[in-house]
Order: C-alpha cells, then sequence, then structure tokens
C-alpha cells in the first residue's frame, strides 16, 4: 500500500463489493486469509456482518467499484436536464478522457512502486499471520499441564483456521518467511503442521482427517516438556540410557493425549510419528501397514524440519540438500508416495534455497507454487538495485531461464550472501497464489 494512501471508515452496513478493508485486530480474529483485502463478493460482505464488526477501515484509491453500485459508478452520474441518458460523449468530452488517461498513466517507476509495495504487503501479511499462530501455540503448551482440556480446545481452534484456509480449489504459495517468529518449539510445530496440512490437501484428505492431522502435527512434541531440557533432541554423543530417555518423549506425549481428551487420529500421530515404514523407528518399530497416513505424513515433515533447523543452527543443511538427502536416504524409512508427492509440492528447490541460475545469477527461492513448483518465486542479486527494492522473480514466467544449481550459503560471495541474508531458520508460510505478490 502506498504510504500516500488515505484510510477512512465505513459503517459494515455499508459495505459494496469492490472495496479494499483493513481488519484489525490478529489473524485468529477473523477468518480471511489476509487482513487487508478488496472485497470481491457478497458471501466476505456476509461474513464481515457476522463478526459484529461496527465499522471497518478502508481505502478509497485503492478500491475497485466497477462491479458495485457505489457513487462512483458512471451510471450514478447526473444527467444534465433534457439530455438523452444513453447518447454516447460528445467528441471532445472523448478527447478530454484521453488526455486524462495519458496524463495519469502510470510510470514504469509507478508500476514498480506499486508492484514493491504488493510484495513487501503479501510477505508482512504472512509473517503477522505465522507470529499470531505461534503466540497462539506457545499459550497452548503452556498450558496443557495445567489445564489439558483448555489447552486443546486452543489447539483445534488453531488447527481449524489453517483448515479454513487451505480447503478449496485456490492454488496455494509456500512462502518463505524472512524473519523466524516465536520460540524454536512453537515456530517447528507450526511449520510441521503447516507443511503437514499442506500434504494432506495433495492427498485430498477429509476435513475431519486434516484437523486430526494438523492437530496432531501441531501436538507431536507435546510429550517433551516433561524431559530436561538437554534430552529434548537426540544429540550424538548420547549414551544408550539417554537415546532411551530421549525416546521416552513419545509415551509423554500420549499421557498427555489422554490428559487432553485428543481424538484418536491425533493421538495416533502423536503415537506414531518417529515409526518407520521398515520397522526401525520407536517405540514400538511398526511398519507401513500398522501406521496411519497422518503419521507417515506428519514422520517424514518433522524429519525435513528438523534437518533444516536443527537445536544446533551450525548443523543445519539447506532446504534443498535435505530433500537431497531424504530422497537418497529415505526410502526404506518414508512412504514412498509420501516422500515424492512431498519432493513434488515443495521442489527440488523449497523456498530457502541458494541457487545459481542458468545466466549465473545467485538467487534466494522465496516461494514455491505448491501445484507447479519447477519453477519457484526467487530474489536476484542485483548490484546496481539495493535489497530493499528488488522484486522476486517468477521463473514461471520468465522464458529461457532456470536454475542452475544449489548452492551453500558459505559458498556466496560475500557481497551476494549479504544482498540475499538467507536466515539460520527456515519457517514458511501458505497464502493463495493470486494474492501472492510474487512478480515476474
Amino acid at each position: 500500500m502506498k504510504s500516500d494512501t488515505v484510510i477512512e471508515t465505513i459503517e459494515v452496513a455499508a459495505l459494496t463489493i469492490g472495496m479494499h478493508i483493513h481488519l484489525d485486530g490478529g489473524w485468529m480474529s477473523h477468518p480471511f486469509p489476509r487482513s487487508s483485502f478488496k472485497i470481491s463478493n457478497l458471501d466476505q460482505i456476509a461474513t464481515l456482518r457476522s463478526l459484529g464488526l461496527q465499522r471497518v477501515r478502508w481505502s478509497p484509491q485503492d478500491s475497485d467499484f466497477s462491479h458495485s453500485t457505489s457513487r462512483w459508478d458512471t451510471a450514478s452520474l447526473p444527467v444534465a436536464e433534457g439530455a438523452d441518458p444513453d447518447a454516447p460523449l460528445a467528441a471532445s468530452d472523448d478527447a478530454a478522457e484521453a488526455t486524462a488517461a495519458e496524463d495519469t498513466a502510470p510510470t514504469a517507476q509507478d508500476l514498480h512502486r506499486a508492484a514493491l509495495a504488493a510484495q513487501r504487503a503479501a510477505l508482512s501479511a504472512c509473517e503477522r499471520q505465522f507470529a499470531d499462530a505461534t503466540r497462539a501455540a506457545k499459550q497452548i503448551f503452556d498450558g496443557v499441564a495445567a489445564q489439558p482440556v483448555a489447552a486443546r480446545h486452543g489447539a483445534q481452534a488453531l488447527t481449524q483456521k489453517l483448515v479454513d484456509q487451505m480447503i478449496g480449489s485456490q492454488e496455494l504459495f509456500i512462502r518463505l518467511l524472512s524473519e523466524g517468529a516465536g520460540d524454536k518449539a512453537s515456530a517447528h510445530a507450526l511449520n510441521v503442521s503447516v507443511i503437514s496440512l499442506l500434504m494432506g490437501r495433495t492427498f485430498n484428505l477429509g476435513e475431519a482427517e486434516m484437523i486430526d492431522l494438523g492437530l496432531g502435527a501441531l501436538l507431536h512434541d507435546i510429550g517433551k516438556a516433561e524431559l530436561p531440557e538437554r534430552f529434548r533432541h537426540r544429540e550424538e554423543h548420547f549414551s544408550a540410557a539417554e537415546h532411551k530417555l530421549y525416546e521416552t518423549h513419545v509415551a509423554l506425549g500420549i499421557a498427555q493425549a489422554r490428559r487432553m481428551e485428543l481424538a484418536p487420529g491425533a493421538s495416533l500421530v502423536i503415537a506414531q510419528h518417529h515409526e518407520h515404514i521398515d520397522g526401525s523407528g520407536f517405540p514400538l518399530k511398526l511398519q507401513s501397514d500398522r501406521t496411519t497416513v497422518p503419521s507417515r505424513i506428519v514422520a517424514l515433515v518433522n524429519r525435513y524440519d528438523k534437518l533444516c533447523n536443527p537445536a544446533n543452527p551450525g548443523k543445519a543443511i539447506t532446504p534443498h540438500e535435505a530433500v537431497a538427502l531424504m530422497f537418497a536416504q529415505g526410502k526404506n524409512k518414508y512412504d514412498p508416495a509420501i516422500l515424492g508427492a512431498f519432493i513434488k509440492m515443495m521442489g527440488v528447490y523449497p523456498a530457502g534455497s541458494v541457487v545459481q541460475l542458468t545466466d549465473d545469477r545467485y538467487a534466494l527461492v522465496v516461494g514455491v507454487n505448491s501445484s507447479r513448483p519447477l519453477k519457484p518465486k526467487v530474489l536476484v542479486h542485483e548490484p546496481g538495485v539495493p535489497r530493499d527494492d528488488a522484486l522476486v522473480l517468477d521463473l514461471e514466467t520468465v522464458s529461457g531461464l532456470g536454475i542452475r544449481r544449489s548452492l551453500k550459503p558459505t559458498a556466496l560471495p560475500a557481497r551476494t550472501l549479504d544482498y540475499l541474508s538467507p536466515r539460520p531458520r527456515v519457517s514458511y508460510f501458505f497464502e493463495p497464489t493470486q494474492d501472492g505478490g510474487a512478480l515476474a
């Protein structure tokens, strides 16, 4: 949104299609994907009225009234006495309108600024939603011990919110967030939940199974809260007894799920999120025929996030490396159909990967269309363009340009590394592609 945009307020009862509105409150306070959007149908107006709001903020300059009966429609302009309301405009009026259109035609600089503003707004909206969700997750985790049933209600509300945003026919854009939000445990839980739900969507799971999947993914590590801090993450130097202690977090999680009165489907995800299809997992060494699809999804996604975001940041590998490693070493551990769908959805170069393009420029993958992942969106190092003014390039729309190879951030020239600024924590969120803000 441009800095000179005027923000006004209007009664909800007076809203019409085409108005660009801004909702106050966090992401959890309303059912829309964004807090700032243009009203496109009557269902959205009905939903706004059902929220009990009296007034909302809106931007006249960013609004489009071509589909409404507002005072800006040409049909509502006064007609001179005796004039034919259906008569065409006079030639002089046509010329005046043409001149005015030329005077107001956006310049290349105007288009760049508008595109950059949309890009920043889209990223900012995703980051706010991720931050709101991680705060909600932390409140849930903090309240489990004292009020397990209340914590379950909070977890169900957060999961339902995520599922509501995903269910539908629209394509989703998996966006890399520029900053990690919240504590590590909450960010990990939300990352696993979001990616698992996106996977559930690719398998066309029904809403009830999606809720079980998302809820189990969000709470999969709930048992770790009862372990000493240093045993909450498996380390190579652990003794056999320490490995066993770490593995008890699954049993502790199952006990916590009972206290929370979780549904069986979500509880099974907690119980089976470390099982492998070849029987090499824990705690029961179950093979695939004894585990659920949601559990197998979460087992894979949990491993991916831990490779990208380990307890020791110095051991992190890039998203591209994580996908390659799981493909090479995980064929016996993870359901082949789920592994294949995961790589197809995230792309060979998932968001967060550092790459070199076929024209030798360096770039950071910042987003992937979950339905068409082979041509991601990238932030390209342009030495003559300040990073804050750099537009995201959509490789799907640029002819003859692709990705040559993936790189470790440490292999980048110093100026490029500073420009692209790959983050030590890889966090993802999602949004409909039509509002993605990723531009060619």
